[in-house]
């Protein structure tokens, strides 16, 4: 591990971490050195040991077992039920690499449900549509088919999707204020059987999400992921 200043030593702690783990090194549900042995190994202070082990604990990359030890975790992709994340960043997070293949940009007419999610008129002519699979280590993670109103994005369909997320371009131009999520299990149609690779009759696991910005309705998500290879996990403390 190579120190800088211009690094956190936590991060550099993480990503000593993660490089282990994308090289094979160190595979699902093995033990990983200690905080106490980072701190011997490294030269660096518990806090900063416990704040990089903590973090990765947290992202779902280790998982700590009371009076055992720390492991690398199962690595089943994993997200907060109530939090709003870049896909892209939660898959570096787990030490992963992370692809987007937009299929579909287009100006479209609006059916009556994407009228009443972004509550433009009946007469409105056109909105934003995106189809983007999302892959974790070029493995079909999430197909991301999301409706956006182009009064608070008029440019959205220009940008360069393989090189950002939606969110990322969104949390720009149109800042989150609101969001409503439903989260249901469905069985998908045949095109969004293909591209998540599902089984058959497998399930899939939906988010089907309302963001707003600005006081009106920006972005209107239907987020598909493969029921075998993706959870909502959460928890909160009173």
């Amino acid at each position: 591990m190579t120190c800088t200043k211009a690094v956190p030593l936590y991060v550099q702690l993480k990503e000593h971490v993660l490089q282990n783990i994308r090289s094979g090194e160190w595979r699902s549900g093995e033990r990983v050195p200690s905080e106490h042995e980072l701190v011997r190994k490294f030269k660096v202070s518990r806090m900063t040991a416990n704040r990089a082990l903590r973090e990765l604990m947290r992202s779902g990359v280790l998982a700590r077992i009371a009076g055992v030890g720390t492991f690398v975790g199962d690595l089943k992709a994993a997200a907060h039920p109530l939090q709003i994340r870049n896909i892209a960043q939660e898959i570096r997070d787990r030490g992963h690499r992370h692809r987007a293949l937009p299929v579909t940009l287009e100006r479209i007419c609006p059916d009556a449900t994407v009228r009443s999610r972004l509550g433009v008129a009946a007469q409105a002519l056109h909105v934003f549509h995106s189809l983007i699979v999302h892959f974790e280590n070029d493995v079909a993670l999430q197909v991301e088919d999301r409706f956006v109103n182009p009064l608070i994005a008029p440019d959205y369909l220009a940008a360069d999707f393989t090189a950002l997320t939606p969110y990322e371009y969104l949390m720009e131009v149109a800042p989150l204020q609101r969001v409503e999520h439903v989260v249901r299990a469905v069985q998908p149609d045949a095109r969004i059987r293909g591209l998540l690779k599902l089984r058959p009759r497998e399930p899939a696991l939906l988010i089907e999400r309302v963001t707003w910005s600005r006081a009106v309705p920006a972005s209107f998500a239907l987020l598909y992921h493969p029921g075998s290879r993706f959870e909502l996990r959460g928890g909160f403390e009173a």
